[in-house]
């Protein structure tokens, strides 16, 4: 097994091209909201400032917690549009792509970092990224099945591509096919190291999504949530191993 190098925790804002040592033995932990409730996001924030670690917030709707992750300075918020309805014509998010772009913008004014949900992305949307300030972008997922090292490019516009090679609900379906390292032995490899959770699969703690799937009823029922969740090594358990990293 590869030994666990040391790394220190950054924010993905802090990337910058020219210079390696702002990604190089760094790990960034990221989390898309994705209009969680706001005791499970608020559970999800606990384990983090326990820890007190920087991490990146992609946020998706207004909560009066968006105020205590602003209030921490370690903390960076991007954002997260959806732009999923305009596929099927619908507009509740937004009629255009740059409507649901300003609508969310409109959460954070001040955000430079975005993922979309979903990972939505072409080369319209980066240039519409742009055109907003936004100037680090993470729609790329390569996983780390591929056997790739990663670090940050920058695309045509300026904009710089951040890609990212773990996410939770996918190493859940990845881990039903087949042995995946373990957090350690990643935390061992060479290039950039970036990391997406999700709150509800950390509440969760998920381990397939049938357990996300089954439970969606509760998902703003806290209080019965957590009897769901999941006793074994699953998303809350990978976070966890993550920030014990830290230490």
């Amino acid at each position: 097994m590869t030994a666990t190098r040391c790394r220190t925790f950054s924010t993905v804002s802090c990337i910058n091209m020219n210079d390696p040592d702002s990604w190089e033995d760094k790990v960034f932990l990221t989390f898309d909201i994705d209009w969680a409730h706001d005791e499970v996001l608020a559970d999800c924030i606990d384990l983090v400032e326990q820890a007190d670690v920087p991490a990146t917030w992609f946020v998706t709707h207004e909560t009066p917690l968006l105020a205590r992750l602003r209030a921490n300075p370690k903390f960076e918020l991007g954002i997260h549009p959806n732009f999923n309805f305009l596929f099927n014509l619908q507009t509740q998010a937004g009629s255009s792509a740059e409507e649901v772009l300003e609508r969310t913008m409109a959460l954070v004014p001040d955000a430079t970092a975005v993922r979309s949900h979903h990972m939505t992305q072409s080369s319209t949307l980066l240039s519409l990224f742009r055109s907003k300030g936004l100037t680090h972008d993470c729609n790329h997922f390569i996983p780390m099945t591929a056997g790739i090292t990663l670090k940050p490019w920058l695309l045509w516009n300026d904009m710089l591509r951040v890609p990212y090679s773990w996410e939770d609900d996918i190493m859940c379906i990845y881990g039903q096919r087949q042995s995946l390292p373990d957090i350690g032995e990643l935390l061992g490899r060479d290039g950039l190291m970036v990391f997406d959770f999700h709150p509800i699969h950390v509440y969760l703690n998920t381990e397939n999504l049938q357990r996300y799937e089954r439970t969606r009823s509760l998902h703003c029922q806290p209080g019965e949530l957590i009897q769901e969740r999941f006793s074994g090594s699953g998303a809350r358990q990978w976070l966890l191993e993550l920030l014990e990293s830290s230490h």
